[in-house]
Formats: C-alpha cells, structure tokens, sequence
C-alpha cells in the first residue's frame, strides 16, 4: 500500500512538473520592490574540469570529466545587499502575502534563522545598493536561500559545483567563456586587473552566452560543495549525473568565479577555491560568527532553483549546513 501511494505521489509531481514553464522571470518579494531574474538553464551534458595544457590550470581542475545537469533556474547576477539585507534585519517578514506564494515550499518564515546584526560595516565601504552582498558564510547564504524560499514558496538554493560550472561555460571549453583570450577580460569581469581594489555594481560588464553576467570576477562565488583538491579523481569514467560532494565539516567548502582581487588565471570557468578559518581572522567574538567573515569582502553568491523540485525533506538537506572544527 505504501509503495502504491509512492508510485501515486511520484506521478503527480511528474504531471505538475510537466506543466512549469522554463522560461525567464522575475521573483519579486511582497512587501519589497525589490526583484530577482532568474535566467532558465537547460540541462545537458559537458566536460567539467580544464584540459592538462590549459595556461593557469591548477591540479584540482583535473582529469577533466563528463557530467550530466539537470535544469534548472540562475540568478542573472549576484544577490546584492539591496536584497541581502532585507534577510539580515526580517522587517519584511510579515509582509508575506500568501495568496502569491509558489506551490514548491511550505515553510513559515519565522522557522528560518536569521542572521546576526553584523558588529561592523561588511561591506567596507565598496557600496550598498546594486553592489554584490559579500563577507557572508556559506551558512548565511545557504539560509538566506531557506528565507527566500519561505517567502516564496519556489525552491531556491546554492548552485552545487558543476551546476555553477555548467552555467558559466556555456557550452563552452575554453578558458573563459568568452574565449581562451584573457586580454578581453576585461570586456566581461572586474579582477586585479581593473577594480581598483574594490568590487563593482552588477552587470557592468558583458554576460556570457547564457546571459549570466559577472561569473568571472566581481566576487567569488559560494557553491554547495565540499572541497577537495582530489574530488575529479574519484569520480568514475563514465559520465556522472549532477555530482555533489555534501559537506562534512566547516571547512574547506568550494568558491568559484573568482573576484575583484585575483588575477586572471583564477577567474578561468574551471578554477576553484577553497574556504579557510583565515577569513575570520579579525572576528573578536567568541566563539567566531557563523554568519559573517570579517576578512573576505571579495565573497559573495547567487541562487538556484531546480527545475524539478526535490521533497520537503530532501530540499532541508541543501540548507541545513554542518558545521565542526
């Protein structure tokens, strides 16, 4: 009977799936003017990881490797403090109009966690409205991602590893998804380059093909992922199906894109980089902050939401975040 009403259950969220359009839209958020567009993402197969001879490849971009995306919905840009801090302060919270909400979650906002009042300005002083929100843990964002999707009833959360890979490819296999040319980087990031030691407002630059704007550069990006410098080499030959290495422990967790404050070979679409303690180095609480870094004003993230919707208790699994020393 059980296993009935399972198969039941399965094909009517199979015949509700069939039914949501993928095209682009705007998530607005009640009580705010404040929007998010959401760029469709179609699934496919690439090669995830850099080939041996491309220039600045590191050894955690290798052996290069076939996987398969399902698809899904991306954030054109960084979410920005104009969106971030309504998540920081919950002043909007009761402004939850219910008759607006998506069918994907059902949560009540004030389950969700909120953030700390940070002790200092976290953006230091690069700017606020339209500029990527950044300092923020992988906690925070993948808490935030919990609010966004109480307040809206869709399904959002961090892109895993080769999701944000796939999306800042572009059906692509050069260095860049421009390209192999770093002499037009310029054209689409801000890196060490030319930021002048800050990051920028969103989308100031060229998207790449998929219409993504600042996936190489501004900030470096947070994904699901655990990091491990030999994660490629364990997966098999054949191709692997939406890989995710979930998190054991705090540290180290996988950032991509690159910022304002690299060079141009770690702004590349395989490049990777891994979280360190270091970026709390000057937090004076005790026990340190699991919501703000205080030296890591180069961090950001955007969102995702999966086309097909995983169950209430698997979509708990993206933001519930371990944390060990």
């Amino acid at each position: 009977m059980r296993a009935l009403l399972l198969l039941i259950h399965l094909l009517f969220c199979i015949s509700i799936s069939a039914q949501k359009p993928f095209e682009a839209y705007k998530q607005r958020i009640s009580g705010t003017e404040v929007e998010i567009q959401m760029v469709p993402i179609k699934g496919g197969t690439f090669t995830m990881g850099s080939p041996k001879e491309e220039h600045g490849r590191a050894t955690d971009e290798g052996p290069a490797h076939k996987v398969e995306i399902a698809p899904f919905w991306m954030a054109q840009y960084e979410i920005t403090w104009d969106l971030y801090n309504l998540f920081v302060e919950r002043t909007i919270d009761g402004q939850r109009k219910t008759e607006n909400l998506g069918d994907e979650v059902f949560l009540t906002v004030d389950t969700v966690s909120g953030a700390t009042i940070p002790y200092v300005d976290m953006h230091h002083g690069m700017g606020l409205a339209g500029f990527p929100a950044v300092n923020m843990t992988q906690y925070a964002a993948s808490k935030f991602c919990e609010w966004l999707s109480a307040m809206t009833g869709n399904f959002y959360r961090l892109p895993t590893e080769a999701e944000w890979e796939y999306a800042c490819r572009a059906n692509t296999l050069t260095a860049f998804s421009f390209g192999d040319d770093a002499s037009h980087l310029n054209e689409y990031a801000w890196s060490k380059q030319n930021s002048d030691s800050t990051s920028h407002k969103v989308g100031l630059k060229k998207p790449n093909a998929w219409g993504l704007y600042d996936m190489h550069g501004n900030v470096a990006e947070w994904t699901l992922d655990k990091y491990s410098k030999d994660t490629y080499s364990k997966r098999r030959k054949k191709t692997n199906q939406n890989p995710f290495i979930k998190p054991d422990k705090t540290y180290p967790r996988t950032l991509r894109g690159g910022s304002w404050i690299d060079p141009a070979e770690q702004l590349r679409s395989a490049s990777r980089k891994p979280s360190t303690k270091k970026w709390k180095m000057r937090d004076p609480q005790i026990p340190k902050s699991k919501w703000w870094h205080t030296d890591a004003p180069f961090i950001g993230f955007r969102i995702v939401r999966p086309y097909n919707t995983p169950n209430a208790e698997e979509q708990k699994t993206y933001w519930k975040e371990k944390h060990t020393n």
